[in-house]
């Protein structure tokens, strides 16, 4: 009997990092399941399937929805196969004075998408896991988890869990051959800003963001290394994460609304 390839989910694998990470697990042989709530996740999913080494399949799934998680689910389970590996990769934000300007609806969402998606999901497959000893997960947190977020306040709120969970289930799976990796990323040159209103801004208008395909490399290597983290892409993402650790949140917040503030980018 040939030996089966390993097996790897990834969320948000339409576009940006999560296409890049999917396009990384094509080239170490996985097979993949891939998801998103766009219709770009069928085109992603043709692209990456151009050859008999590995399939591809995809779901178009509204994540922000505790159906859409519970379809991405069965899914898997009618693939008939371990998952082997893990992208808990969607997310999304938005801009904004979360007073003044934006609308709840997108705020719940972001928290629907980016924390409750994210629990769902991983209570879902780690069982599994750990009842044969062996998986890797990893989680898209963000740089912006380290910091309180001035005009994205929900986003940075929704980041910063996400960080936290993932180390907590770091600490709880040790030993079990199982490893939990998250992912921070820095500004990245992505379709994120664009959805999230943020084009006027410093950090939207910026053309030094980093490249989605770098920061995957790095998220893909720490994946596979079994690593607990990884700041990536750049030297200034890296050093932004080393300065948000000793540097006070009030003034983090200041720094912060220099980058996010609405029209900060004229």
């Amino acid at each position: 009997m040939a030996e089966q390839n390993p097996f790897a989910v990834v969320t948000g694998a339409s576009s940006g990092i999560g296409y890049e990470l999917a396009r990384l697990f094509a080239a170490h042989d996985f097979d993949l399941l891939l998801a998103a709530e766009d219709e770009d996740i069928v085109a992603a999913a043709i692209d990456l399937r151009r050859d008999d080494a590995h399939t591809v399949e995809a779901v178009r799934v509204d994540l922000a929805t505790e159906t859409g998680v519970e379809q991405l689910y069965r899914a898997i389970e009618s693939s008939g196969r371990a998952v082997d590996a893990i992208a808990l990769n969607a997310g999304r934000g938005a801009g904004g004075d979360f007073t003044r300007e934006t609308d709840l609806r997108d705020e719940l969402e972001i928290i629907d998408v980016n924390v409750r998606s994210t629990v769902h999901l991983a209570k879902r497959v780690l069982p599994g896991m750990v009842r044969r000893g062996a998986g890797r997960v990893l989680f898209t947190s963000s740089i912006a988890s380290t910091m309180p977020g001035t005009y994205q306040a929900v986003y940075n709120a929704s980041k910063s869990f996400v960080q936290s969970f993932a180390e907590a289930i770091q600490a709880e799976l040790k030993d079990t051959g199982v490893t939990v990796t998250s992912l921070m990323p820095g500004p990245t040159d992505t379709n994120f800003f664009e959805r999230a209103d943020m084009m006027d801004t410093k950090v939207g208008a910026s053309d030094s963001k980093d490249d989605p395909a770098d920061v995957a490399k790095q998220g893909f290597e720490a994946l596979m290394a079994g690593k607990p983290r990884v700041v990536a892409a750049s030297f200034s993402t890296k050093a932004q994460e080393a300065a948000a650790k000793v540097m006070p949140d009030r003034l983090k917040a200041e720094l912060h609304r220099k980058m996010a503030e609405p029209g900060s980018a004229e």
